[in-house]
């Protein structure tokens, strides 16, 4: 897979750096050419100079090539125009991170589905383990071919979960509704426009969850 990052700091350094040694093929957007120079020495990836929020600089990264891009500078304006001049030159998914959480709304209204607030979650982390909270990591839990998959309902898809034909290695196991509000699905539980279902599958059949789902 061909993933494209937007900034050079911490979180995407590492992120990609996960997803080229797992022999993804990785790019990453900076515009400064010193980080660049300086990330290149110990960083065998795809480099581009250049402003992301300039359509031409997001065409060069190649948006049909391209099966994820990550708006991950240090800047929330920078990263939600980043991310709807992707959107607009197709990239097929675009994770947005900011830091304000008072954009996450902002962001839903704009249709960036994978809005990303790092310190929100960091701090609904530790307020949780400060209660006493039993915390189980996501990768504790999903071993061999377990996988995660979500998708946001559209108007067509609107439909009781039964309905949704999914494959026969997946199940449809919640949904957030209205941003936050989590609901357990039931087989007669009508989706509604917007709705993120969160899927359990194996790995074999994400494939078809993502050319059915996208």
């Amino acid at each position: 897979m061909r993933f494209v990052f937007i900034g050079s700091g911490s979180l995407a350094v590492l992120t990609g750096r996960m997803l080229a040694t797992r022999r993804h093929e990785v790019v990453l957007i900076e515009r400064d050419l010193a980080t660049i120079e300086a990330l290149r020495d110990e960083w065998d990836v795809g480099f581009i100079h250049g402003d992301a929020t300039r359509p031409a600089i997001l065409r060069e990264a190649d948006p049909e090539g391209t099966d994820l891009l990550f708006c991950l500078t240090h800047d929330d304006q920078a990263n939600i125009i980043a991310s709807l001049v992707a959107r607009s030159l197709g990239y097929r998914r675009v994770v947005t991170k900011i830091e304000d959480p008072e954009l996450e709304h902002i962001c839903a209204e704009l249709g960036l589905a994978d809005s990303l607030v790092p310190m929100h979650m960091v701090g609904r982390y530790l307020a949780d383990m400060a209660e006493g909270q039993n915390i189980i990591e996501i990768s504790d839990i999903l071993r061999g071919e377990a996988r995660i998959f979500s998708f946001r309902v559209s108007e067509g898809q609107a439909v009781p979960v039964a309905d949704l034909a999914l494959p026969s290695a997946a199940r449809a196991v919640c949904i957030y509704r209205n941003g936050n509000e989590f609901l357990f699905t039931e087989p007669d539980t009508r989706l509604k426009p917007g709705d993120e279902v969160v899927v359990f599958a194996r790995a074999s059949a994400l494939k078809v969850l993502r050319e059915r789902f996208g």
